[in-house]
């Protein structure tokens, strides 16, 4: 019994504390970006403008929220059907074979590279070869960031997803079996409905990676600071913005910069709030 009272201790005592920090986070970035907001006003999140020029300064967080959005949701779309497939495809058609475990320990080799290496390769390789394609801006842009944004959350993305849908009961399976359901038939209306919200969840993870990726994004999507006017468009996202003029901000800019962070903290606990609400409403 003291052993439990023990355990209950220690867990909630961690608990509270990861709540200090998230609480603490939150504060530290509400009182940096407060002289940002106090010049610009609720509008500083609309604005368009950056201009850093002294006497001049004007700041606005909406290029790069765009930026942000743009290519996170570009991701997904991209990494969706591809990821979906190669979980299906270790999970259950070729779950326990030797051939699944080959292409699972790659999967979560491939989750676990460093941004940076992306970024590298995507540099190197990726660009010259949109550039051959005819992607405009030197193979700079939004659409070179969502694609390699895509390829990094794929293996993340799957390897949630195998996790699931391998946990669905081997029973419900072998019911419709059992009835003269094919493969394919168990697969998408029992495995699937089965596993959605696990699915969802792995999903909602995934995107909520691509909204905080820096470097690998910083080296691909052109750091203009401009609202993209489509997919080839140069821009930049919150993340990379914070990146490339943080160690050199001061004064306003410096506070700017924060704001910017505590919006990128607010968007990602929204949509993190709205995957919640999504699979409680699906289970």
């Amino acid at each position: 019994m003291n052993s439990d009272k023990i355990t209950k201790g220690v867990l909630q005592s961690v608990s509270f504390i990861i709540l200090l920090l998230a609480g603490g986070m939150f504060y530290s970035l509400v009182e940096g970006s407060i002289p940002a907001f106090r010049e610009f006003g609720p509008g500083f999140i609309v604005s368009g403008e950056w201009n850093p020029r002294s006497g001049e300064e004007e700041y606005g967080a909406l290029p790069f929220i765009a930026g942000t959005l743009i290519t996170s949701v570009l991701a997904l779309i991209i990494s969706l059907p591809l990821s979906f497939s190669a979980s299906l495809f270790l999970g259950e058609y070729y779950r326990g074979t030797r051939m699944a475990k080959i292409l699972g320990s790659m999967v979560d080799l491939l989750a676990g590279i460093p941004s940076i290496v992306y970024g590298l390769w995507g540099f190197y390789v990726l660009r010259p070869f949109l550039i051959e394609l005819g992607v405009p801006n030197q193979g700079f842009g939004v659409f070179t960031a969502g694609i390699i944004l895509a390829i990094m959350i794929i293996p993340f993305a799957t390897s949630l997803s195998t996790e699931i849908i391998s946990m669905v009961p081997v029973e419900l399976k072998e019911a419709a079996y059992s009835l003269g359901a094919t493969r394919s038939e168990v697969a998408f209306n029992v495995i699937v409905p089965s596993a959605r919200s696990g699915i969802i969840a792995g999903y909602i993870l995934a995107f909520g990676r691509a909204l905080g990726e820096t470097m690998a994004v910083t080296m691909l999507i052109g750091n203009a600071n401009i609202i993209p006017n489509g997919l080839f468009s140069t821009g930049n996202t919150m993340a990379s913005l914070i990146a490339n003029q943080f160690g050199e901000a001061g004064g306003l800019k410096l506070s700017a910069l924060i704001a910017i962070g505590l919006l990128l903290f607010v968007i990602t606990g929204i949509i993190n709030a709205m995957g919640k609400f999504i699979i409680k409403k699906m289970d």
